[in-house]
């Protein structure tokens, strides 16, 4: 997700001091204001209204965030992720795996915090990482009865508290069950192909290409709003760029990374990445508004919670997965 700039409100304590001007002065005398005596120094003097006054400084872009701590953590992760995914395989799904947790605590947190919903974090936790693990051994069938054994466990382990608000608490759980383990299972599932170490750096690569050209080209030339009771920062340029941005990146890594893939399938790849991507993000701050917060959580510096990274992330795996077992077969 690319980093928006914040336009933040001002008010409180400004209110107070124009509050305090008005309160003084010479208006508040019982005598009307005079002109000070011949020869005497004006303190303040009043400039005149046909004076030329000084041009405001222009504003200078802000990303809103700690680049460097935005970066730095970046980095790390992705020297985590590259390393589990060449050397090891099992690895990388114990990192997913671990990522949906995180996850997974970080959502339902803040359901309970800002709306009062307590979806049962215990049987998603567990549900959700042999949600990862089944598709990566059993593929698509062993993901779908893990899903469904996490709905069930949820409805069941809700069971042990009190009725009120028992059918709130359970939607809100297989909504949480369906958005981050069972949309991550496709990841995982990438992975069993022979050619896997390189579809899941694609995936990576394109939908963080994608978010990066928004962020570029949005943050230079961006003047029409995309979706501005969703996502104010986000413009129809910024969509522009991840769109080219994305698709030339799939030509390319198509045509060298993907086993039998071609540059044309690459730009079709590019593109639907850029839209999943695009509509991933807009979805969690539609959710993010619901529950007036601007993060998820605050363990990633300068990218906010592990659900911030994931937002574009989550939508896309599926919609990779499938073009690539249309592309090029399952492998």
């Amino acid at each position: 997700m690319p980093i928006v700039p914040d336009v933040s409100a001002h008010g409180g304590d400004q209110d107070d001091d124009r509050g305090a001007a008005r309160l003084s002065g010479p208006l508040f005398r019982d005598e009307t204001p005079q002109s000070p005596p011949y020869g005497a120094v004006q303190q303040n003097p009043e400039p005149m209204p046909d004076a030329p006054q000084p041009a405001p400084r222009p504003q200078k872009k802000s990303a809103g965030r700690d680049l460097g701590a935005a970066i730095g953590v970046g980095v790390g992760l992705g020297v985590v992720i590259v390393a589990s995914l060449f050397f090891v395989k099992a690895a990388f799904v114990g990192v997913i795996a671990v990522a949906v947790v995180v996850g997974l605590w970080e959502l339902t947190s803040r359901l309970q915090e800002r709306k009062g919903i307590k979806a049962p974090l215990v049987p998603l936790a567990l549900g959700g990482a042999a949600m990862v693990v089944s598709g990566y051994v059993r593929g698509a069938e062993g993901a779908w009865v893990a899903m469904a054994l996490t709905a069930l466990a949820v409805l069941v382990w809700r069971m042990t508290e009190p009725p009120e608000g028992y059918l709130r608490d359970v939607t809100a759980g297989v909504f949480a069950a369906f958005y981050v383990p069972f949309l991550a299972t496709f990841v995982a599932m990438m992975l069993t192909a022979e050619d896997g170490a390189g579809r899941v750096l694609t995936f990576l690569v394109l939908t963080v290409v994608s978010d990066t050209g928004a962020y570029a080209v949005g943050w230079r030339f961006g003047k029409h709003k995309l979706a501005p009771r969703i996502s104010p920062g986000k413009t129809r340029e910024g969509l522009l760029g991840a769109v080219t941005f994305a698709m030339v990146a799939g030509a390319l890594l198509m045509e060298f990374v993907i086993d039998d893939g071609t540059w044309w399938q690459g730009l079709l790849l590019g593109l639907a990445v850029a839209g999943s991507a695009t509509l991933g993000d807009l979805g969690e701050s539609m959710i993010k508004r619901d529950l007036g917060i601007k993060d998820m959580g605050t363990l990633l510096p300068g990218h906010g919670g592990i659900m911030d990274r994931l937002d574009s992330l989550l939508p896309t795996a599926p919609v990779v997965w499938l073009l690539l077992v249309v592309f090029v077969g399952s492998g």
